[in-house]
């Protein structure tokens, strides 16, 4: 794991400017610069890059961070990977930490899987283009899938000898052990040894989305016939690779997908590379797998817009209808075209040029609608058939978590299905009220604790206000704000402790303080992390909130420290004043006091709620004493808004 001593450095020797200059177009805008924001189809330059502050932001998409942040994010890389990156470019060598025995173990399975997985597709790949069963067999199928050499280089496409210990007893002789081999599945343990999964087979090695080998698939071949297909074999599921997380053709995608706002889901490795082929690169496959939920939210971060692009045959209808409603669930716009019986996407695109199939999909895609539509409905005269098909459409459009988005479909089915729009928004609605039921349910089975009995009596709210926000507000994102920009900055000097001694606080010791008073604390987790190492580390001499955060290991923290370290007016050259020590206490104060009447509201709120639910038969002494906790926190709420009144906001 790499120290802090080398990460600090390399944050030193890192200028956002250069780092951003490598991938945008930057040029300069007073003190600062500016470009084309790279994670949206930006037309005019809203990407602001402030070489003062080492950070950056889109104010269009919001988009930004710290240099580590932009890599990660642009290159789709881990934290890690991006020190890397950066102390590459800057001739920083890496040092790192005496790891733990259990962190060794963990790390060194995982390193030596990765090795050896990148070992072998390089053997594979130098065997389909040195070997002589290569040439003859491997390279022979490829040829007569019209794939091209540099199409081979890129996907690094190969070919695994017919012998069945052949590239096991060649990573033998190289060092690598049998553990590793066959926890990565490139080898199995069978009861008269080790021997390959994929002899006899050709290539395609899994690549995620940092580039890393995490798996491979094979495609059987007979030298008999020269290629004919028999079966595929894939690497099964192990520490490095889960196949339901990951999707074949990501990395060499990735790109693409963000370029065009839109990916291609198809079916399988050959489909994928055809159409690369043909020119159009932001094409991935989920081979063969139902597609999942990581699934989506790892294309989600390149792009909303898909098109499921599969065989027109009842294997891709199948395809199409399952993925549908989990995609429209994460937000995502669906496009649906099913080729001609007979193609699939590899066959059809060998068949037209780059523009044919381009002109042809965009003329034949079509929304979830009209493909539920057309196939449900196509031919349908029976009521009660026709109305199974209306729900099912209408079930799909319910479950888009965009309400805008969700009134525009539900319009859409009024004019294609000839429906009455309120009865489509009422079964729409009972669709959403049914899964909110569900999830609340579901919540309440989790939260309920085994040993708890149902006679149990409900558990009464707290007088006082020993809780937390039940959600994040702006208030709470404003004293964080505060604890990350200033935290070190000392508003309170020579206060008398109890000992008699003098101290001075700081704006995080003071929050900190402040709140520990009532045992209060953030709603958010990391909120509440970053509060308590911005007093950890407040006695340190050379503590500076700002840089610290920035800076910080955790790629979560640093991203959300530049986050709220950044904002339009700070990268603007007129927003040049500092707060007085008066100042930023008063804001401080004011600050804490709007976080506590935000949770007496919240306090408020639930007896409200609990009392509207009371009636005849509630016992008299639950009343009694739910009507008198209502008193207090009412009182406490006036007093509050009394101190909140005399205060003046900076």
């Amino acid at each position: 794991m790499i120290d802090r001593a080398t990460v600090d450095r390399i944050m030193e020797a890192t200028n956002i400017v250069d780092v951003v200059g490598e991938f945008v177009t930057l040029r300069k805008s007073g003190v600062n610069y500016k470009g084309l924001c790279p994670f949206h189809d930006d037309k005019t330059p809203s990407f602001m890059v402030s070489p003062a502050r080492q950070i950056c932001k889109c104010f269009s998409c919001g988009e930004g961070g710290n240099a580590i942040n932009f890599l990660m994010k642009h290159e789709q890389i881990t934290y890690p990977e991006a020190l890397r990156w950066l102390a590459k470019k800057y001739s920083i060598e890496i040092q790192e930490r005496e790891l733990t025995d259990e962190e060794k173990k963990e790390q060194s399975d995982r390193e030596a899987m990765f090795v050896v997985n990148e070992w072998a597709a390089d053997y594979f790949h130098q065997i389909l283009k040195n070997d002589v069963d290569g040439l003859a067999i491997g390279k022979q199928y490829f040829r007569s899938r019209g794939i091209r050499d540099d199409i081979i280089e890129r996907f690094h496409l190969g070919f695994a000898l017919t012998r069945r210990d052949a590239m096991t007893a060649e990573a033998r002789r190289k060092g690598y052990k049998d553990e590793y081999l066959v926890k990565t599945g490139l080898s199995i343990q069978g009861e008269k040894g080790v021997y390959d999964r994929f002899a006899g087979r050709a290539i395609f090695p899994w690549l995620n989305v940092s580039g890393k080998v995490v798996a491979f698939g094979g495609r059987k071949l007979d030298a008999a016939t020269k290629g004919v297909q028999q079966k595929y074999v894939n690497s099964p599921d192990s520490e490095i690779y889960h196949k339901e997380r990951e999707l074949y053709g990501i990395y060499q995608a990735k790109k693409a997908i963000a370029k065009e706002d839109r990916v291609y889901m198809v079916e399988g490795y050959t489909d994928v590379i055809a159409m690369h082929q043909s020119g159009l690169e932001n094409v991935v496959a989920n081979s063969g797998t139902a597609l999942s939920v990581h699934q989506i939210k790892l294309l989600r971060r390149f792009t909303q817009n898909i098109v499921l692009l599969y065989d027109g045959d009842e294997a891709g209808i199948h395809a199409a209808m399952r993925g549908t409603d989990m995609l429209l669930q994460e937000g995502m716009n669906v496009k649906v075209l099913l080729l001609p019986d007979g193609d699939d996407p590899d066959s059809f695109a060998r068949k037209h040029t780059t523009q044919q199939l381009r002109e042809y999909i965009d003329q034949h895609q079509t929304d979830f609608i009209e493909f539920k539509t057309e196939l449900l409905l196509r031919g349908v005269t029976d009521p009660v058939k026709r109305a199974e098909a209306i729900n099912s459409i209408v079930r799909s459009v319910s479950v888009i978590p965009d309400p805008v988005v969700r009134a525009t479909y539900i319009r859409e089915c009024v004019l294609r299905l000839g429906v009455d729009e309120q009865t489509l928004i009422t079964q729409t609605n009972k669709y959403i009220a049914g899964d909110r039921e569900e999830q609340r349910k579901s919540a309440e089975r989790e939260a309920r604790q085994p040993e708890q009995q149902d006679n149990a009596e409900p558990q009464q709210p707290s007088f006082g206000l020993h809780t937390a926000l039940e959600q994040s507000t702006e208030v709470e994102r404003l004293l964080i704000q505060s604890v990350i920009r200033h935290g070190d900055v000392v508003i309170f000097e020579d206060l008398e402790a109890d000992d008699g001694t003098t101290v001075n606080l700081n704006v995080a010791q003071y929050i900190d303080y402040d709140l520990s008073q009532d045992d209060l604390h953030f709603s958010d987790p990391l909120y509440n992390r970053i509060l308590q190492e911005a007093v950890e580390h407040s006695e340190d001499p050379d503590f500076r909130a700002d840089s610290y955060f920035m800076q910080h290991p955790d790629p979560e923290v640093s991203q959300l420290a530049a986050r709220l370290g950044i904002d339009s007016h700070q990268l603007s050259a007129s927003f040049t004043r500092e707060l007085s020590q008066g100042e930023m206490r008063q804001r401080v104060q004011h600050l804490i006091l709007d976080f506590r009447m935000d949770i007496i509201n919240q306090q408020m709120k639930s007896l409200q709620q609990q009392l509207r639910l009371m009636n005849s038969s509630t016992p008299p002494d639950q009343m009694r004493q739910l009507m008198q906790q209502y008193q207090q926190t009412q009182e406490l709420r006036n007093a509050l808004a009394r101190r909140r009144g005399s205060d003046v906001l900076v």
